[in-house]
């Protein structure tokens, strides 16, 4: 079991938890995820919660594969008025920023949001695990080799799970130095990996138990799904699933999820499985 401080109000992670993706972008690589108006954002954080989303995870910039990047100053404009509707309407909905930036990190943090989660493991803003520190809320370091840019352009590893337990291993001392108390880690699925990487990191998700950290699992309808089975990504849904539980089955204590109400009957099912 893990407890996470946020702002003063607690998670306790005895059971998996679901995050729900709200993403303030035009360009996310699933159409279902996107959502730019008050009235949008406000109706389905509601249907997220109403279906048992744990967290909300708001985003202000796509990170697909060769996705433009997005200033600072554009995403703060898309997250921060967000932020701050849904904290307003739903104050006891946990919100996470997902960021690789420290400035939009801190400002979500006082606009309402009380978990950081960056995809690049404090590596593109080397401010992030400081200004993190010092907001005193958790942390969900991800693994990436290269930028979402770069990613995808011929991802090698001798051992994946061997250098990705590595990075982390380092990445925990780091974060604890700069004074993260409650740490998540994320291998990063999709990101500057290839299908057989992110199966071979499915199979061995159990091996970061050791790192006695929370492990989140970010799965929902990536290319690894829906080009293995020859489909789109709109029909990715049922090999989500499948793909969720076996990450539950290996350890995942956090599915991060674009379909809460399938994702939450998954764990019901695991949790009763395990009984």
């Amino acid at each position: 079991m893990f407890t996470l401080n946020c702002k003063g109000r607690l998670i306790v992670v005895d059971n998996p938890l679901v995050m729900g993706i709200l993403n303030i972008t035009p360009d996310s690589f699933y159409s279902g995820s996107r959502f730019t108006n008050d009235d949008d954002v406000l109706f389905h954080a509601e249907i997220m919660l109403n279906e048992g989303a744990d967290i909300l995870d708001i985003g202000g910039q796509s990170t697909r594969p060769r996705s433009d990047k997005v200033s600072i100053d554009e995403e703060l404009k898309r997250v921060i008025g967000k932020i701050e509707l849904i904290h307003k309407h739903f104050p006891q909905a946990f919100i996470s920023i997902d960021t690789i930036y420290a400035e939009v990190a801190k400002q979500s943090v006082h606009a309402g949001a009380s978990i950081v989660n960056d995809i690049s493991g404090g590596n593109m803003d080397k401010e992030m695990l400081e200004v993190v520190g010092k907001l005193n809320v958790p942390y969900i370091c991800m693994h990436i080799k290269g930028t979402p840019q770069t990613m995808q352009e011929n991802p090698v590893y001798e051992n994946v799970t061997k250098e990705i337990l590595d990075f982390f291993i380092h990445k925990k001392q780091e974060c604890k130095t700069a004074g993260i108390k409650d740490l998540i880690i994320d291998p990063g699925f999709g990101f500057g990996k290839t299908f057989r990487h992110n199966f071979e990191l499915l199979k061995n998700l159990s091996v970061f138990k050791m790192l006695e950290t929370p492990i989140l699992a970010g799965i929902s309808r990536k290319s690894t799904i829906y080009k293995t089975l020859g489909i789109n990504v709109e029909e990715a849904l049922n090999g989500t699933t499948v793909l969720n539980t076996i990450a539950l089955m290996n350890g995942a204590n956090i599915i991060r999820v674009h379909d809460v109400k399938e994702a939450k009957e998954a764990v019901k099912l695991f949790e009763e499985y395990m009984k």
